[in-house]
């Protein structure tokens, strides 16, 4: 299992042009990378299915850990054919998991700047963002783990992005599955 160190920024549009600007110019472009992603919110963990657009590929990845509860997850990933993505789904909707799942569609570019990855992109949720990552080895040391933050944190300066605290991140993520699980209470009460 990789260990992915991972940080996150929300900001205005207009920041969001000028880091696109920023990269294109002095970083790395690695491309157009559009997703619709089903996310599955377990409580120590996250479990998604990826359709990815772009690169016309699809996965389903598990992330031992949850926005907002540290910077260091685990991550356990496997493709899938773009064909089984509705059946991957359905799947984890019969284990259990319906209630606790999302969709979102991702616009996004990634690039590459200082050895850090970054996905500079635009959802519903989020509104524009970027994610900040490093991938590590499974077993890196915590030192490594620590460079590799310390390396987001100043590639994010370097940038002149202000990465979102771990108290931020929680915050955000319990309102937005608050907001998603109303929604799915009053669609149910529709239905009735």
């Amino acid at each position: 299992m990789a260990v992915e160190i991972e940080m996150r920024a929300r900001f205005d549009k207009d920041t969001h042009e000028s880091l696109v600007e920023r990269l294109l110019r002095d970083g790395e472009d690695l491309g157009e990378d559009n997703k619709n992603i089903h996310f599955f919110v377990l409580p120590d963990q996250l479990l998604k299915v990826t359709d990815n657009q772009s690169a016309d590929t699809a996965k389903i990845t598990l992330k031992d850990g949850r926005i907002g509860r540290g910077a260091a997850f685990g991550e356990t990933e496997f493709p899938i054919a773009r064909t089984d993505v509705a059946k991957a789904v359905r799947l984890f909707a019969a284990l259990g998991f319906e209630d606790t799942r999302h969709e979102a569609f991702n616009f996004r570019r990634n690039f590459r700047f200082g050895g850090v990855e970054i996905a500079v992109k635009w959802s519903e949720a989020w509104g524009h963002h970027a994610e900040f990552e490093v991938l590590l080895p499974d077993g890196a040391s915590d030192a490594a783990k620590d460079e590799a933050a310390a390396r987001i944190i100043d590639t994010a300066a370097e940038l002149g992005v202000a990465l979102m605290s771990e108290e931020e991140l929680a915050a955000f993520t319990a309102a937005f599955e608050a907001a998603e699980a109303a929604r799915k209470a009053a669609r149910s009460a529709e239905i009735r």
